[in-house]
């Protein structure tokens, strides 16, 4: 078993095994990748992965966050998110090149409350 195997049997992954990696619903529908994920150093813990929506060859794609606890990293290459496409479509995103403050809390709480989610830091 490569070393990887073993971090993700294990829970443990790190960014770069993640990054990149395609994220889907339970029914298989494509919902994009995951661009980079979130850390919160001062509660030690993972806030967010972002992840690209839409767009064609790169452009216009819309970034959203999403809370960390709602996806679900099955191995080494299978990420699902319990999320229909008509509800990502419509969730709160941003540009590539207007990234929010992810360190407000008010921001975060309002992503939370999107997904039905319990905020990490409470």
């Amino acid at each position: 078993m490569s070393k990887e195997a073993k971090l993700a049997n294990a829970g443990i992954a790190s960014s770069h095994q993640l990054v990149g990696r395609k994220v889907e619903n339970p029914k298989g529908e494509s919902l994009g990748k995951i661009e980079d994920v979130m850390i919160d150093t001062g509660e030690g813990r993972v806030a967010y992965a972002v992840l690209s929506f839409g767009g064609f060859m790169g452009m216009g794609n819309k970034l959203f966050a999403y809370p960390w606890s709602a996806l679900h990293i099955h191995g080494e290459d299978k990420v699902t998110l319990d999320v229909t496409k008509e509800s990502l479509e419509n969730a709160p995103g941003f540009p590539k090149d207007k990234w929010p403050d992810m360190n407000d809390r008010v921001w975060g709480a309002s992503v939370h409350t999107y997904y039905k989610t319990q905020p990490y830091w409470q």
